[in-house]
């Protein structure tokens, strides 16, 4: 199939080179035009490394012109981090076309990012928006045009905007990650299956100490210890409670199954805890105030988080407490602006109105 993916960092260039591994005809778009241009001297390839050894690929074609990226492609994958997709939706907004996709792994609701710049550019084509909870690699880049792949996910809960489209946009992502997908309902029962604003904050604020510290820290090694699992879990439990305020149902893919030996498995099967700790590839220097578990995951994904609780009647003291203290990190208040339903636009709609949104879009 034909497969347009958008941006240059780990999980893009993951994406570009599995789906180029796995025969389709895949262009990559970046904004970076002199990075365009070395990997289009380099021959267009990405370097693969997973559990099999090394795949060197090749692309159909890398530009800095999304236009010419996404015309023609069935899907379009956007894995760029949530602060970036106001700027590359309305990029595309325009070259949108009947039966499109526009898959977002994950998004911090995203989708609706995205469907408003449709709107907002006046193109009324019928296309689809859809997320999951997590990206669908744990990956790492190890040089300009190479990717290491640890882990390809076993389940994606995807949610679809407008949720009448589903059924087209679920054959269209199912043929991409085969076997892989499971229907989890409309755009923000997608949202609300991400796992990052759940996982990072407490791993990043309750390890600040040794993450300024030292030069290089796993957060996910010694990082992930017994306290902060609990607190983990209880994070967690806030968000399943606004999953079930809306009426989602199970499974809500908690969190706890991610570290579990026994029992359901989460979305990148068991003991990938253990596989991504072993490969070192998380050791790395993490700047608290510049880092995406920080402006995505935090600011981000806990507003939305907070603001869709509210609209619940949902009390989530934890969410809001990592926000306090994440904006104190960072010099700024986080209570202010971030993701919420206001910001995007929703914040007058009761949660009935929002549900009828969901289901029927714009």
């Amino acid at each position: 199939m034909k497969i347009a993916v958008l941006g240059g960092g780990n999980g893009s260039f993951a994406a570009a080179g599995d789906f180029a591994l796995s025969g389709n005809e895949v262009r990559l778009w970046r904004r970076d035009a002199d990075q365009v241009a070395a990997h289009r001297a380099a021959g267009a390839n990405i370097l693969v490394k997973d559990h099999n050894g090394r795949h060197d690929v090749k692309l159909a074609l890398v530009t800095t012109d999304i236009a010419q990226a996404v015309d023609g492609s069935e899907l379009i994958l956007c894995p760029a981090p949530a602060f970036a997709q106001a700027d590359i939706a309305r990029l595309l907004a325009p070259h949108l076309r009947d039966g499109q996709v526009v898959f977002l792994p994950p998004a911090t609701f995203g989708s609706m990012v995205f469907a408003k710049a449709a709107q907002d550019a006046g193109n009324l084509a019928k296309a689809s928006f859809a997320e999951t909870g997590t990206l669908p690699w744990l990956t790492r880049k190890h040089g300009p045009f190479e990717v290491a792949i640890t882990i390809r996910a076993k389940r994606l809960p995807v949610g679809v905007f407008p949720l009448d489209r589903a059924p087209h946009a679920l054959e269209i992502i199912g043929r991409a990650f085969p076997g892989v997908i499971e229907p989890c309902g409309d755009a923000l029962s997608g949202a609300l299956m991400n796992a990052g604003p759940i996982i990072h904050p407490p791993l990043i604020v309750m390890n600040a100490g040794p993450i300024e510290h030292f030069e290089r820290w796993d957060i996910h090694k010694e990082g992930t210890q017994a306290a902060i699992r609990r607190v983990t879990d209880a994070l967690d439990a806030e968000r399943i409670a606004v999953r079930e305020a809306f009426d989602y149902g199970a499974p809500h893919f908690p969190l706890a199954h991610h570290y579990a030996k026994e029992g359901e498995i989460w979305m990148y099967g068991r003991g990938s805890h253990d596989r991504l700790t072993d490969s070192g590839d998380w050791r790395e220097r993490i700047v608290l105030t510049e880092h995406r578990y920080m402006r995505e995951d935090l600011r981000l994904g806990l507003s939305l988080l907070a603001s869709v609780a509210d609209l619940a009647g949902v009390v989530t003291p934890l969410a809001k407490a990592f926000l306090s203290i994440g904006g104190a990190v960072c010099g700024e208040d986080f209570a202010q602006g971030g993701r919420t339903l206001e910001t995007l636009g929703l914040g007058n709609l009761s949660k009935a109105e929002l549900q009828t949104l969901l289901r029927n879009g714009f």
